[in-house]
């Protein structure tokens, strides 16, 4: 046995916890949720809960980053699989948002809603999204995939719907969760783009 070995268990032991803590707030939320509960479900102590963040807040604020991280990087890798039309990156895209939100139940998404670092988590990346949408929109305008449409407009366009979606305002007015919105969101706008629209 090496010297690291107690190093590298007790990093695994961290991450598993640290995926822990998102897997449990994906499914049930957390506004209601104790330190003590996310210490039970996780069999470990509230101490070793400490060493993670200094507060409930500061745990779920980094549970939500993590989430987030995570997804980014995986619909980023959608989007860049070789071979995809313009349109078919556009829609990996969003599809793969949705896919990804599809995840997170409708208590963790009001409570992110609800709680204000949390809520801003979500908008930044809400925000990055739409800039990313822009990017790939301004992509197939230049070879000639999708019609001469203004991608910033478009861009600004899914954004807004993106605002709305992340605020749970689609879900009140449509019954939509934040996944089915999205994948009709990927629907419309490559539908809009396509030379024959």
């Amino acid at each position: 046995m090496t010297a690291t070995t107690p190093v590298r268990r007790g990093a695994a032991r961290r991450a598993e916890l640290e995926n822990g803590v998102v897997q449990l707030l994906l499914s049930d939320g957390f506004a209601h949720l104790t330190l003590d509960d996310i210490a039970a479900h996780l069999r470990c102590s509230k101490r070793t809960l400490y060493t993670m963040a200094g507060s409930k807040e500061q745990l779920v604020s980094a549970a939500v980053v993590r989430f987030f991280r995570a997804a980014t990087e995986r619909v980023e890798q959608a989007a860049a699989a070789e071979g995809l039309s313009p349109a078919a990156r556009i829609t990996a895209y969003l599809d793969t948002v949705a896919a990804e939100l599809a995840a997170a139940s409708p208590r963790f998404l009001d409570d992110v809603a609800s709680f204000a670092p949390a809520a801003e988590v979500y908008e930044r990346n809400t925000a990055a999204a739409a800039r990313r949408i822009g990017e790939l929109i301004e992509l197939g305008v230049a070879h000639g995939a999708f019609r001469d449409a203004h991608a910033g407009f478009v861009a600004d366009l899914v954004a807004a719907e993106m605002v709305r979606i992340q605020r749970r305002e689609v879900r009140s007015k449509t019954g939509l969760s934040d996944g089915e919105a999205y994948a009709e969101l990927a629907a419309l706008v490559t539908a809009g783009l396509s030379r024959s629209a």
